[in-house]
């Protein structure tokens, strides 16, 4: 629908559309993945924490703007679920394992949030 003077968005489009159910498939993932990497044993921890730290070094160090955003997430996911599993200092690796617990509930809730808006939106256009 068109105004005289400006463009009212009645419906959301497509790309905005799209854009928002990858938010909240993406949200809904990483805040499953940072959960139950916080869960983990020590040993598996830190494996996977590393696995997680040299994959987000990878995506940072591509030419893709959109990778190296991504990248910087799952560089600092990987990096506080290594601190949280090796055995230093327990306030320091509780501090990083609170952090990640309260990212990943954070990252869930985004991606729920963004998923309610994104079925919102597929009915307003039906």
């Amino acid at each position: 629908m068109f105004n005289k003077d400006k463009e009212i968005e009645v419906y959301p489009s497509t790309n905005k559309l799209a854009k928002r159910g990858v938010t909240a498939v993406g949200g809904i993932i990483g805040g499953v993945a940072l959960l139950a990497m916080s869960a983990l044993p020590p040993v598996a921890g830190i494996i996977v924490g590393g696995a997680a730290t040299a994959i987000g070094i990878g995506a940072v160090l591509s030419k893709d703007p959109d990778d190296k955003k991504i990248g910087k997430f799952v560089v600092a996911g990987g990096v506080l679920a290594l601190v949280s599993k090796l055995p230093i200092p327990a306030f320091i690796a509780g501090v990083a394992g609170t952090v990640l617990s309260i990212g990943g509930l954070g990252l869930l809730g985004m991606g729920i949030w963004n998923g309610i808006k994104f079925i919102k939106g597929l009915k307003s256009r039906s």
